[in-house]
């Protein structure tokens, strides 16, 4: 790793259980720390080999101008953005729950109104404005990438893991839209407000616009990569660490435990075979690993979680020989925020 940089990003609390922020400020703070992180590295933009996006599963909203729509009760425009951790949407998950769908097999039995369908129901009931004028409905990874390059690709791994897209179904997965018109929600899919193309994390989705390049401060049409959920993409690199004198591989990765801590922990293990297991979300087949099936779970604090963990730290060499190389940028959008 060359270099890394941040830059804080709002978040609005305006009632108990709504949590909201904006694409527009997190958008910002992406191509400030991206900026930042080139000049702390003494990299030239020409030696970024390709750039994508982790972040948390918020859910966003745009126009079909790709201007923000509110998401708030007191119709602030700016604020279209339903954080992860938001729980307004508690009776819709609970009513969605009742209808014992197949889909539900696949989230550990019921969705949590943390997930995007309860947030989509919740818009649709209470914000019939915003419901009307949205056009395009978001996991905030795949906003990243569409910001980035205006391709409107969605990644897998927010897919199945949010939204109840069926990964192991069909030529690359498939939509159950029974699900969607049982729960008032098939409008969803009119022209394409929940996107049309998906694709495993990290393949090519476009590259970036002049316009992104010139706020990121690099060059146009450089690669941009699908993107993926902040706790899977941490999830990879902790799967993919053997222990010593452990060879690495698939029997390696089955027997990995990673433990991913943010705002909150999750715990996460992926398997060849799907694991139902109630109230274990999941099994979501390819959305971390490709062709393997992912559970996961945990929501205690990270702190009390990491208590009985050992610390290990990798260092990567940081030298001359390694700022040659053609390199790639990965942003991480999470929730450690300045409150407004």
């Amino acid at each position: 790793m060359v270099a890394t940089a941040q830059h804080p990003i709002r978040i609005f609390r305006p009632q108990e259980d709504h949590v909201e922020q904006s694409s527009r400020d997190i958008w910002s703070a992406v191509c400030a720390s991206v900026r930042a992180a080139l000049d702390q590295g003494e990299v030239s933009p020409k030696l970024v080999a390709g750039i994508s996006f982790d972040a948390t599963c918020s859910l966003v909203a745009l126009d079909e101008k790709d201007r923000p729509v509110t998401v708030s009760l007191d119709g602030t425009p700016d604020q279209n953005i339903i954080v992860w951790m938001d729980h307004r949407a508690r009776e819709q998950a609970d009513e969605i729950n009742r209808t014992n769908h197949r889909v539900l097999n696949y989230v550990g039995g019921k969705l949590s109104p943390e997930q995007e369908p309860p947030k989509l129901k919740w818009i649709k009931e209470n914000l019939p404005e915003t419901w009307r004028r949205a056009a395009k409905f978001f996991d905030l990874a795949d906003y990243l990438v569409y910001e980035s390059c205006k391709q409107d690709v969605r990644s897998l791994c927010t897919v199945v893991c949010k939204w109840t897209y069926l990964g192991h179904e069909g030529d690359g997965g498939s939509w159950d839209e029974s699900f969607f018109q049982q729960i008032d929600l098939g409008d969803l899919f009119v022209n394409g407000r929940a996107g049309e193309r998906i694709r495993p994390m990290g393949t090519r989705a476009g590259g970036l616009t002049a316009k992104a390049a010139d706020e990121l401060d690099l060059s146009e049409g450089t690669p941009v990569g699908v993107g993926i959920i902040d706790a899977h993409a941490g999830g990879i690199g902790s799967l993919g660490m053997a222990a010593e004198g452990e060879e690495q591989g698939v029997e390696q990765i089955q027997r990995t435990l990673a433990l991913i801590g943010g705002t909150s922990s999750c715990h996460m293990a992926v398997s060849p075979e799907p694991r139902f297991i109630p109230g274990v979300w999941g099994p979501y087949f390819g959305a971390m690993i490709p062709k393997m099936w992912l559970t996961e779970g945990g929501r205690a604090p990270p702190a009390r979680s990491l208590t009985t963990s050992s610390r290990t730290t990798l260092t990567l060499p940081n030298s001359s020989e390694t700022r040659r190389r053609r390199m790639g940028l990965f942003t991480n959008c999470s929730t450690r925020k300045s409150s407004s």
